[in-house]
């Protein structure tokens, strides 16, 4: 029945344009007929009733209460956010696959996500993520080009977290507030910069997701709080579904990271 019933939902989706958050639609562009071939696929959306049917039903995240990041010169560092509400934190790194079915899956399973992104990973189709981010999809800044950070002089990581910062303000109308430092490295400059350039705090993460495969740094359970990284590879949708399912499974609920920092 539960199969039955998120089959209809995509459908339903679809044919009215593939409703964003709020009930409007992507660019007002008009939606794809409401079809399912043989093999089971939705038509227009490339996603099967099978895969439709492994997005969990979530209850509504709690009203958020959001740590304050520590007063000085320095960005605050978080791999989790120390709470004891029931909660965690979807994450997406970089932007080089642009995945067409990212976005019909996220107006499916409507829960909030953080984009980290890359600008010479997104910069060949920025309007990609906009339609992302008209779905409810926050965006975030992670370089310009992906480089080591870490040892790196303070103008050189200036260049690069500033530097994508400023581009992303423009693309998207909102300049980012967090950031993530390529492959999760970072030093004291590191977070200055981060500070310096306008951005309360930076991340790491507990559970790194790749193949359809969550993998835990400690334990097997997502727990209150995590934050879970997952990235635009070409196994995005088995990623989403196994971090969803993760989610679920620990008895959570997916949050917007935006609204626990302070």
């Amino acid at each position: 029945m539960r199969s039955r019933l998120l089959a209809l939902v995509a459908v339903s989706l679809l044919a009215s344009g593939c409703a964003a958050h709020g009930g409007e639609t992507a660019q007002g562009r008009p939606g794809p007929s409401a079809t399912t071939s043989g093999s089971g696929v939705t038509g227009g959306s490339g996603l099967s009733a099978a895969q439709l049917a492994r997005i969990p039903h979530f209850p509504p995240a709690p009203p958020p209460k959001p740590v304050t990041v520590p007063a000085g010169a320095s960005a605050g560092w978080y791999s989790a956010i120390p709470t004891d509400q029931p909660i965690a934190f979807i994450t997406m790194d970089d932007g080089w696959t642009k995945d067409p079915r990212a976005l019909p899956l996220l107006q499916a399973a409507h829960v909030p996500v953080t984009l980290f992104l890359e600008i010479n990973a997104i910069k060949a189709d920025p309007g990609y993520f906009t339609r992302l981010q008209q779905a409810g999809a926050v965006i975030e800044a992670h370089t310009i080009s992906h480089p080591e950070l870490k040892g790196k002089s303070y103008d050189v990581q200036k260049h690069e977290i500033c530097g994508s910062a400023d581009e992303l303000g423009r693309l998207y109308g909102r300049r980012p507030l967090l950031f993530r430092p390529p492959f999760g490295d970072k030093d004291a400059t590191t977070l200055r910069v981060v500070h310096d350039c306008g951005m309360k705090a930076a991340f790491f993460w507990k559970e790194t997701t790749d193949k359809g495969i969550v993998r835990y740094q400690a334990g097997s359970k997502v727990k209150a709080g995590d934050i879970l990284l997952m990235h635009f590879r070409p196994a995005f949708v088995d990623d989403f579904l196994a971090v969803l399912q993760a989610i679920s499974a620990a008895g959570l609920t997916p949050a917007l990271l935006e609204d626990y920092v302070n």
